[in-house]
């Protein structure tokens, strides 16, 4: 198969190198000097299980658009910062428009696959999300990535799939490829599902300056932890996504025994990278203020996350 991953990221990287080891043909975006050692030296990823330095295609917006159309592709995988989902259909959504093919969010948060399905025919639009997986740019070409790196995907919002179709196909491919993928009927369930870990951990982390063990496992910031994780369950109810205290003590347990790891917003803070807060703390205090309810921890990091980078220009 052919696909195009759209951000060469640590996560982007990762699974894009995956397929080529199983011999798809995969062109990634990138750009700026990630892209310069991408066409001169290849790509290397550093991974517990998987070692990967050979030469790739990687290109620019502007090469993409002049050397490729959407239909020369059998999936695009889309794995840019969730803040970046409405320049990118801005920029290059007529350019999309213009295939056929599924285009897969595996992005932070729960509004990318809602602004997709706006631009794009439903039936093209499957969720994803990326779970027990940490990766990172740490070099120019250079990716560190740790974890099972598990894919779960699903037509959006919800839906069966027939065992021929091309959600299946994916999702036989990908684990062909050495990528653990489960084909979900509830896309919006598993969603926020993982938006309880995010905005339990990634804003905290991006505060204090500690890794997702270290926190969950300290006497103070793990019980602000699990509060973050309640509030994120409160949004998806207010939303219509039922989420309980099974799903909070489950993927509280899932963070707190997984590997020490550094949360995307934290390296994004250190980089001088924008944050992905309205997509993560934002939607959650904007899903229970809509509702009349209140959401303090959330509302408390996010207030004091915004006032550290007006004043100190971290990002």
């Amino acid at each position: 198969m052919k696909f195009l991953i759209w951000g060469a990221g640590g996560i982007g990287a990762y699974y894009g190198a995956r397929l080529i080891r199983a011999g798809h043909e995969v062109v990634l975006v990138a750009r700026g000097e990630h892209l310069q050692a991408l066409q001169a030296t290849g790509l290397n990823i550093d991974h517990e299980d998987f070692c990967f330095e050979e030469p790739i295609c990687a290109v620019s917006w502007a090469e993409l658009e002049q050397n490729y159309c959407a239909a020369d592709f059998d999936a695009i995988l889309l794995t840019i910062k969730a803040n970046g989902t409405a320049a990118l259909l801005q920029q290059a959504g007529s350019w999309l428009k213009a295939g056929n093919c599924p285009v897969i969010s595996l992005q932070n948060g729960v509004d990318n696959e809602e602004l997709l399905a706006g631009s794009l025919p439903a039936r093209r639009v499957i969720g994803g999300l990326a779970v027990r997986i940490g990766g990172h740019v740490i070099a120019p070409g250079k990716i560190q990535a740790r974890g099972p790196a598990q894919l779960i995907i699903g037509h959006w919002p919800q839906g069966a799939t027939e065992p021929a179709s091309p959600l299946e196909l994916l999702g036989r491919t990908f684990n062909e490829a050495g990528i653990p993928t489960r084909v979900t009927t509830d896309i919006r369930y598993e969603l926020w599902r993982k938006l309880l870990i995010n905005n339990g951990v990634n804003p905290l982390s991006a505060l204090t300056r500690l890794d997702t063990q270290t926190l969950t496992r300290h006497a103070e910031f793990g019980s602000i932890v699990y509060g973050l994780m309640q509030e994120a369950a409160r949004a998806a109810n207010a939303a219509g996504v039922s989420l309980g205290q099974a799903d909070i003590d489950e993927m509280f347990e899932l963070i707190r025994t997984f590997a020490a790891i550094k949360t995307s917003m934290l390296v994004d803070l250190e980089m001088g990278r924008p944050l992905e807060l309205d997509a993560i703390c934002g939607a959650v205090v904007e899903r229970c203020r809509a509702t009349g309810q209140d959401a303090p921890y959330t509302s408390l990091v996010l207030a004091l996350l915004r006032q550290s980078i007006n004043k100190q220009g971290d990002v």
